[in-house]
């Protein structure tokens, strides 16, 4: 009787890349377009070109939401007023990016990290609202960096 014994080699790298890496790089400018141009500054065309058509968004006390209603909760919710505008900064050095390959083949790309949420209003300092944690899926379609799944979860509101 003879034993056959395969060894298999599976390459192993680190799968978060690097800050100075050119994907982490484009998509720290794509979160940046999404939060600072679309939900900061509510530009919906920024918006519009970012986010797939089959996009989902799970939020952990909001619910479940698709393209149509997301577009709508940010015109309704975010960017209905000046009086009491949410603010979203982005936690500075939370951010994480892991590539999403086919076959060696980048398609996607998983963004992960922390951000605060504060309201301006006129004539005050901002104020902390909340906290929270999320995950990105980007999705490379014709060359462009899209949105297509958001995770928006552990929000804490400050004591």
């Amino acid at each position: 009787m003879s034993v056959t014994i395969a060894v298999i080699h599976i390459p192993t790298t680190k799968a978060q890349v690097e800050e100075s890496s050119a994907l982490f790089q484009r998509l720290a400018q794509a979160d940046s377009l999404l939060f600072e141009e679309s939900f900061n500054k509510c530009n919906h065309a920024v918006l519009d070109k970012i986010i797939t058509d089959d996009l989902t968004f799970y939020h952990d006390t909001g619910g479940v939401q698709n393209r149509k209603d997301f577009e709508k909760a940010v015109r309704e919710n975010i960017c209905s007023g000046t009086d009491h505008k949410p603010i979203r900064q982005l936690v500075t050095g939370s951010l994480q990016v892991f590539p999403l390959k086919d076959d060696g083949y980048l398609y996607g790309a998983i963004q992960k990290g922390k951000h605060k949420f504060y309201i301006k209003e006129p004539g005050k300092e901002m104020y902390l609202t909340s906290t929270a944690d999320f995950t990105h899926v980007w999705i490379l379609v014709d060359g462009n960096w899209k949105i297509q799944t958001v995770l928006s979860y552990n929000h804490q509101v400050p004591e």
